[in-house]
């Protein structure tokens, strides 16, 4: 019917305008769905007005049956009266109210089945719309999972692409660890350093201990051996 098809010219439109945007899925699906609901309500007052309009049909067909039946009575009291005159003018116009309500007959049946038609397709309608509320925050998490991976891709690309940094750290690392182990080395060199000018500084003041003590006997022994009065 004219009323869905342009329902999905307009949805269409506006999925096409949404995506040619590259929208974020979430705001596009927010939107989709205002358009569908919205359009669903002009939908249903459409198809009230073809309701409206089925029942209108039907007023006047059976209205001219009503009165077809009321000219064919009148036309039974113009006979019974001997009013034959009367009596054939009250049967032209049931014969006019005949075919007018005929006439109706048939556009009330044309309108009724569409009616129905439209109804189903209402319906039909309807129910992909409650479908695809049900869709929307599924296909939202989606995205949403999609787009997280997809920054994880992009950050573990951006990664893997630029190494100087990472291999400037681990040149780093390695220089400290070289200074950690010279400044290591440096003091222990300067520990055995002390520790050997410590023992040469005690073995020298043995050594001169002992030289004093030997040259003081020395001198000793030579004074017992000089004739006494000598030495003064």
């Amino acid at each position: 019917m004219g009323i869905f098809s342009r329902l999905k010219t307009l949805i269409s439109a506006n999925v096409n305008h949404l995506i040619n945007k590259a929208e974020k899925p979430e705001k596009m699906l927010n939107q989709l769905i205002l358009d569908m609901n919205e359009q669903l309500i002009e939908s249903k007052r459409a198809v009230a007005q073809a309701i409206a309009d089925e029942k209108r049909l039907e007023r006047e067909m059976n209205n001219h049956l009503n009165q077809s039946a009321d000219w064919e009575r009148k036309a039974m009291l113009a006979v019974n009266k001997g009013e034959d005159d009367l009596a054939k003018e009250a049967l032209l116009r049931k014969q006019e109210n005949d075919n007018a309500a005929l006439e109706y007959r048939k556009q009330w049946e044309a309108q009724h089945e569409a009616v129905g038609r439209l109804k189903e397709s209402l319906k039909e309608l309807n129910n992909k719309i409650d479908k695809a509320h049900r869709q929307k925050n599924l296909l939202i998490a989606r995205a949403k999972r999609a787009e997280a991976q997809q920054k994880i891709q992009d950050t573990m690309s951006s990664v893997s692409g630029n190494r100087s940094a990472f291999d400037a750290f681990d040149r780093m690392a390695q220089k400290v660890d070289q200074m950690e182990a010279q400044a290591d080395a440096s003091k222990e060199l300067e520990d055995f350093t002390s520790d050997n000018d410590l023992d040469k500084r005690f073995a020298e003041l043995e050594k001169s201990d002992g030289s004093a003590d030997r040259l003081l006997e020395d001198l000793k022994n030579k004074m017992k051996a000089l004739p006494e009065g000598s030495s003064s």
